[in-house]
């Protein structure tokens, strides 16, 4: 006889169960979705849903549903035809204002399945589509940075030098010195063309007084603007990192451009705002010595800038920046010990640490200010013509009396909510850009693009799991419908195990599918020809079941092991959708052993255990 132990049976079942579970929500498709989320300026409440209402209305835009949750507006559409009509209206209606429009795909699993977190797979961007963007950064912007940086260094050489300047100033491509007299001139060019060997230095003949006029090299231009790329692709890979995307794409293309994929992304609005937003803190001493107010009536003192605290209030600031955010190696967002509000903890280099401490052990009991920037693209219409103009934002976020020496960790204070103190903890821990960048190329990949590649994929699969069905059957009959069942099952398991994991599926990841299915009946062809051996040397047929069951077991976990062991090698030193692939191997190798040894073995208990001699139809 050849039965299971009830726990057995009902672990097989509890499995089945919940793998059928966890798949279903991969039964359910999409909705072509709008999303509105909030800017800082901005917020979300029943005024803005009304408003949106009104306007799909006017514009006789039907929608299948309304949902304000989770810091977002989502709007349900019928067809991607509607979804691009609404996106547009919506996002003009509402430019003026800081809201973020983006385009999203809504999955439509019922509430009961969400309630057990039974959420569907993640489709890669060549199957299910996800977000695409084509960022172009500022090589101006480059330019402009390294003139800059020059400049400052330039004062201290100049001091240091004792060659008096009257003016040091980037306009354009260019940085301009300007002199008392001739003398001076000519003395800061020798030290400026010793120094600096990748800066060409010449007479600006044009100039009223003596005036030096400076440009980058050709070469020592192209390397900073390289560099500054590359620096770009790294922050973007680091906060794709912090937004969770799995499988992500970030490749340069041409000289000034990266490619960002994001396939199964949900929340494109939030991977919009991070990924472009070019913010950076600087670290600067409050000039409590001018007057505010005569510099809001436009007379400010030289060696300092005026800026706004975000409550409006006016605040002079010393030029010379103590920090910026490239020296921040940490952020965290916390609560602030003694007033419970929302802060970020930072920890800088040592580079950065040593600076700040000298600067705040100097000016103990004077006001220092965090200065946040953010860069935004704006529209505006130029003699009749649309440009895109690049501008700056920065305000004041904290101003503090430095009480001690600050080192290596502090708090930045003064932030509106959580939800900031952590954005502002991710931008900062996955890096500043290195230079601005802009979108210029955003697409939302809906089904109608990937369809090709699904239909394919699922024709790839029908195909050859109907082959496998029929040649079963055929050849082994009664085991060879056990076998099939239990290859349906696998596949179950496999899509449960896929969905449960959130892993993102790809062309590739289907084609482990594919060669899944036919690995899992080779599993079961050893067994039953092992069953028709031992019954061919005369061995009765539970005998013959039981032998072909234990005797073919080493053999299958040898055969899979070494898959496994190549799966894992993949998944080791491979990239992209090559790991997907391993992962996919991987469980299809770990689901099929089970199906095929537990799985048909319960079957074939089921049918033949309880028979004393039964004639086994294989």
């Amino acid at each position: 006889m050849n039965r299971y132990p009830l726990w057995k049976n009902l672990l097989l079942l509890v499995v089945i169960a919940t793998a059928v579970i966890y798949a279903m929500p991969n039964l359910y498709g999409d909705d072509p979705a709008v999303q509105i989320s909030a800017g800082r300026q901005a917020s979300l409440d029943n005024a803005l849903v009304s408003n949106v209402e009104t306007q799909l209305k006017e514009a006789d835009l039907p929608y299948k549903g309304l949902t304000l949750e989770d810091n977002r507006l989502l709007i349900r559409f019928a067809d991607a035809d509607s979804q691009l009509k609404a996106r547009e209206m919506i996002a003009g209606s509402l430019a003026e204002q800081d809201y973020i429009v983006a385009l999203n795909l809504a999955p439509t699993t019922p509430e009961w399945l969400t309630g057990l977190k039974a959420e569907p797979m993640n489709l890669g961007l060549d199957l299910r589509g996800g977000v695409h963007f084509l960022m172009e950064v500022d090589m101006q912007a480059v330019q402009h940075q390294a003139l800059t940086g020059i400049a400052d260094d330039l004062r201290l050489l100049l001091r240091e030098s004792v060659i008096r300047y009257t003016r040091v100033e980037v306009e354009g491509d260019t940085l301009f010195l300007g002199f008392r007299d001739a003398t001076e001139r000519d003395k800061a060019e020798q030290e400026i063309s010793r120094d600096y060997p990748d800066v060409v230095v010449s007479t600006d003949e044009s100039a009223d007084r003596p005036t030096l006029a400076l440009n980058m090299t050709e070469t020592f231009l192209r390397e900073t603007q390289t560099l500054a790329l590359q620096q770009n692709i790294t922050t973007l890979r680091n906060r794709i990192n912090e937004l969770g995307v799995a499988e992500p794409t970030v490749q340069q293309q041409g000289q000034n451009r990266i490619v960002v994929q994001l396939p199964g992304v949900q929340d494109t609005a939030q991977a919009k705002k991070i990924l472009g937003a070019t913010a950076t803190l600087e670290f600067r001493l409050v000039d409590f010595e001018s007057d505010v107010q005569s510099a809001v009536n436009g007379r400010v003192p030289a060696n300092s800038e005026l800026f706004n605290h975000r409550d409006g209030t006016p605040y002079l600031l010393n030029k010379r920046v103590m920090l910026t955010g490239e020296n921040i190696i940490n952020a965290a967002s916390t609560l602030d010990a003694q007033t419970n509000s929302p802060a970020v903890s930072v920890t800088i280099d040592g580079k950065g640490a040593r600076i700040f401490s000298n600067v705040t052990g100097d000016n103990i009991g004077n006001p220092m200010a965090v200065v946040f920037i953010e860069s935004k693209s704006e529209t505006e219409v130029v003699a009749g013509e649309e440009v895109r103009v690049r501008k700056q934002f920065p305000e004041i976020i904290s101003v503090a009396t430095i009480r001690d020496q600050l080192g290596k960790k502090f708090q930045i204070t003064g932030l509106d909510s959580t939800t900031e103190a952590r954005d502002l903890a991710l931008l900062l821990r996955a890096g500043a850009l290195a230079a601005p960048i802009e979108i210029v190329e955003e697409r939302t990949v809906g089904p109608s693009m990937g369809q090709e590649n699904i239909d394919k994929g699922f024709k790839s699969v029908v195909i050859g799991l109907v082959l496998v069905l029929v040649f079963m059957a055929v050849w082994y009959r009664v085991f060879g419908l056990v076998a099939n069942l239990a290859l349906a099952v696998n596949l179950v398991l496999l899509v449960a195990l896929l969905s449960m994991l959130q892993a993102t599926l790809t062309m590739p990841g289907i084609a482990g599918i594919v060669l899944t299915v036919g690995m899992a009946v080779d599993a079961n062809v050893l067994i039953f020809e092992r069953i028709r051996e031992e019954l061919h040397i005369g061995n009765s047929p539970q005998a013959s079941i039981r032998a072909g069951y234990d005797k073919a077991l080493s053999t299958i976990a040898d055969a899979n092991v070494t898959t496994l062991i190549a799966a894992v090698v993949l998944f080791g030193f491979g990239t992209g959708t090559i790991k997907g692939f391993a992962v996919t191997l991987s469980l299809g190798i770990l689901t099929s052993m089970f199906t095929a040894i537990m799985g048909t073995r319960a079957l074939v208990n089921l049918i033949y255990g309880r028979q004393h001699r039964p004639a086994l139809s294989i």
